[in-house]
């Protein structure tokens, strides 16, 4: 029998259980079946199995978001797929990708191309729409524009400096270790700045000349909400895509956006391929960057999907530099 990873109650990476499952007997309509080989981890996989993102789902439930693997059987209705072609899919409901098979819909799997394997394509499919969508649809960066970019060592933050260097823009990325500084600025990353050491509004101000940035990715949430405010310059946008540090608190609208008239938003990659169409644009335009070696995909370390749990506490303590994933 197959093996997959549930989360039996929220809480720390110990509810990650890993047991045996069953299969339909029949394949859905419209879907395909994928004997999965490579699983991304990502941040987000925390939220869900602590409760910082309620799941409107049962316990057990088998989280995840992204993988890769072989299909080895496709439903009658199904046309653009058969059995051996290298699938991938990110950020498609429903969550179930920790296991070593499973049934998808086809309209929300991409084929992977010959120049991308999958273990690459599953460290870097979610990380890379995602920057995808920020750099390019959600606010489009110029060249030689330059902007605030935090947690610059990360899955996102690596493919977000090798993004913005391949069209030009100039990303000051906080890190938090002269090593991360240094990777990130192998990636792409214009400038850098230690937030350990050093004060990033001031050091911000240096970079620009006394200028403010018009854009702030933050993906980190409470600890630099505040410095993503005080580095916007008037009408800037504040980007905030996720909250590794934590939810960002309460605040008053009317204080904290309007003596600049700031504009916030908090997207989901799950917005911007909400179709097929979208889908492939987002997936073209990072497979493109990859082929044009613009961007190579970074694993940091892989598990084995049995040892999950030990792969959470690894994300969780942000000392990872690039992705992680998991091998059934």
């Amino acid at each position: 029998m197959p093996k997959r990873i549930v989360v039996t109650k929220l809480g720390g990476p110990e509810v990650l259980q890993y047991q045996e499952y069953d299969l339909p007997n029949e394949l859905p309509k419209s879907s395909v079946r994928i004997k999965q080989t490579s699983i991304g981890l990502n941040y987000i996989d925390t939220y869900h199995r602590t409760g910082v993102y309620p799941l409107a789902i049962d316990f057990p439930f088998c989280p995840g978001l992204e993988a890769a693997g072989n299909v080895i059987e496709v439903a009658s209705d199904v046309k653009n797929f058969k059995i051996g072609d290298r699938v991938a899919y990110s950020f498609s409901p429903p969550l179930g990708a920790y296991c070593e098979i499973r049934d998808f819909q086809a309209d929300k799997l991409v084929k992977l191309p010959e120049y991308i394997s999958n273990d690459e394509a599953a460290s870097i499919l979610l990380q890379g729409m995602t920057v995808e969508y920020l750099f390019e649809r959600l606010y489009k960066l110029k060249k030689d524009e330059k902007f605030l970019f935090h947690a610059a060592a990360g899955g996102v933050g690596l493919i977000a400096c090798q993004w913005a260097r391949s069209i030009g823009a100039k990303m000051i990325g906080t890190v938090s270790t002269d090593e991360k500084s240094k990777l990130a600025k192998n990636h792409g990353c214009a400038f850098t700045i230690n937030y350990k050491n050093d004060d990033v509004y001031e050091n911000l101000l240096k970079i620009t000349n006394e200028e403010l940035v018009n854009v702030v990715y933050d993906g980190v949430g409470k600890d630099t909400f505040k410095i993503s405010l005080d580095c916007l310059n008037f009408r800037g946008l504040l980007v905030s895509f996720g909250q590794s540090s934590g939810m960002i608190e309460d605040v008053n609208l009317h204080s904290t956006f309007n003596p600049k008239s700031l504009y916030f938003t908090r997207p989901t990659l799950m917005h911007y391929i909400r179709n097929k169409s979208e889908l492939e644009i987002s997936s073209a335009r990072l497979f493109s960057k990859i082929k044009n070696k613009e961007i190579k995909t970074n694993i940091f370390k892989a598990f084995k999907l049995s040892d999950a749990s030990e792969a959470h506490n690894l994300i969780q303590s942000r000392k990872s530099m690039g992705s992680i994933i998991l091998n059934p």
